[in-house]
């Protein structure tokens, strides 16, 4: 026969279990987020670097 306690008991347990995965779900998301922050500036100051280093002068006139 199944008792109260034993329902309990498993719930409790069931809990703990929801409670750890929830956060290691969450520390992977934050890891995820700082990572993708970190690549998009990289990304950008590259970009960035690169386009003064190539700066091309185009000069135009105009002849009538």
């Amino acid at each position: 026969m199944v008792e109260r306690a034993d329902i309990e008991a498993k719930a409790r347990e069931l809990q703990a279990a929801i409670d750890e995965t929830k956060e290691s779900v969450q520390n992977t998301a934050v890891l995820a987020a700082v990572a993708v922050v970190v690549v998009v500036a990289f990304a950008y100051l590259a970009g960035r670097r690169r386009g003064r280093a190539a700066k091309t002068v185009v000069e135009v006139y105009r002849v009538r």
